[in-house]
């Protein structure tokens, strides 16, 4: 037992030299945010990167949240090409949730492990500056592509890291609800893998890891792929052999890189410290992406 124990660590050293120093964004979502255990296990792997001398910095979503105070205040929530519409009633509980209750939750979780996190949303020091996002449906080439309103979604036009490094700099930990401000000063709902990746760009960060529910990328025939260049990915959603929830995942990891993030995972949250199994042992557990030539 106390060899297996020495073994991990050993293994696990190369790789917190690797990072030490560095910034590690994690988009924090799924049902790692709903159960208790895995809530309690991703405050102390967070806590854990920042005291080894990692700076981590989380984005977190919230759908099922927003989901839960929609249905009690009797707000239907409707879908368009899989975001949320969200019209000015959405959007104010939408900022309440995310902002609010589930922002603070993951703050107060950190500070319980012995962290100093501090919540913010993209309002905060002009973090996030957004603007309305627009949908072109041209999928029927028999008519003229369709314009579609998704109301107050937003899509990041700039990031001002400044407040990030000043908090990181002081030793406490950002933890960042995907709300943007536009140039009036309006509010936009922007979708948190997308905001985790524009982050990790202007941070330059080391990794930007995406947690979901499954196991990262499968092949067709179900395979996790454990490793795959950016050119890989670009070529299986030509051929449709990335399909769903998983196709707006790799884009943002993909852009993730293209903005300078050294690497970028996708792993599944709902195994009990799979940012740690991902980050510190040479199998890991989930599917990382790298330009090429960026392998080792």
């Amino acid at each position: 037992m106390n060899m297996n124990v020495a073994d991990i660590l050993i293994e696990a050293l190369p790789y917190i030299r690797q990072f030490a120093g560095k910034t590690i964004v994690v988009k924090y979502g799924g049902h790692a945010m709903v159960d208790p255990g895995l809530k309690r296990d991703f405050a102390r792997d967070i806590t854990l990167l920042k005291y080894i001398g990692f700076n981590p910095v989380v984005v977190h979503g919230g759908g099922p949240q927003i989901n839960r105070v929609l249905d009690a205040m009797g707000i239907t929530s409707t879908f368009v090409r899989g975001m949320r519409y969200t019209d000015d009633k959405t959007m104010d509980v939408v900022e309440m949730v995310l902002g609010g209750k589930v922002n603070k939750e993951i703050v107060s979780g950190i500070n319980a492990q012995g962290g100093r996190a501090v919540g913010l949303t993209g309002k905060d020091g002009g973090l996030i500056i957004a603007e309305k996002m627009t949908i072109v449906d041209a999928s029927n080439t028999e008519k003229p592509p369709e314009i579609i309103d998704p109301g107050m979604v937003g899509r990041v036009t700039a990031i001002d890291p400044e407040i990030i490094h000043t908090l990181t700099c002081k030793g406490f930990i950002p933890v960042i609800a995907p709300v943007g401000v536009g140039r009036s000063g309006e509010t936009y709902n922007i979708n948190a893998d997308l905001v985790a990746s524009k982050i990790a760009s202007a941070l330059k960060a080391e990794r930007l890891i995406l947690m979901t529910d499954v196991d990262g990328l499968l092949d067709a025939s179900g395979t996790l792929v454990s490793s795959a260049a950016a050119e890989k990915i670009h070529t299986m959603i030509e051929r449709g052999e990335i399909k769903g929830g998983m196709i707006p995942k790799m884009e943002s990891a993909l852009s993730a890189l293209e903005g300078g993030v050294e690497k970028t995972h996708i792993i599944n949250g709902t195994r009990p410290h799979a940012l740690l199994l991902e980050l510190f042992t040479d199998s890991g557990i989930g599917t990382q992406v790298f330009l090429q030539g960026q392998e080792d």
